[in-house]
């Protein structure tokens, strides 16, 4: 996992929930593509109403235009490998709206856990030492 510090970029992809590529949604294809690309993170808001660039707004408080929400895929990382990916958005996306902003990373941490609570190799929590649960008390 890359971890960032200092100046980055902040790619956020704003596109209709319904969109599509190879009959995958389109804001899944663009995370499993900065993911393959080894970008820092990549995280997808579903909004509750907006409108684009054909001026018609998509709302949830409606039920007749509940459909084709507002999603926006939000990339973190160094300006080099935002830049090195956009040429995959441009390749992706037929609509939508693709911005670049420049921010500050003041914390990024991530931590291990596994489903019992515990850090691998902690021996607390659920599983054992490993990370691994042979008791199955984190089972369905």
């Amino acid at each position: 996992m890359t971890v960032l510090t200092g100046r980055a970029l902040r790619l956020t992809v704003l596109v209709g929930e319904n969109d599509t590529v190879h009959r995958r949604p389109l804001y899944a294809e663009v995370v499993h593509r900065a993911h393959a690309a080894g970008l820092a993170g990549a995280s997808v808001f579903r909004g509750i109403e907006g409108f684009g660039a054909s001026s018609r707004i998509h709302t949830s408080r409606l039920l007749s235009l509940a459909e084709d929400l507002p999603v926006a895929v939000v990339v973190v990382d160094t300006e080099e490998r935002v830049r090195a990916f956009l040429p995959q958005l441009d390749e992706l996306l037929t609509d939508g709206l693709v911005t670049v902003e420049e921010c500050e990373v003041v914390l990024h941490r991530a931590s291990r856990r596994t489903p019992g609570g515990a850090a691998p190799g902690t021996g607390r929590g659920d599983g054992e030492a490993d990370g691994t649960d042979r008791k199955g008390k984190n089972s369905l």
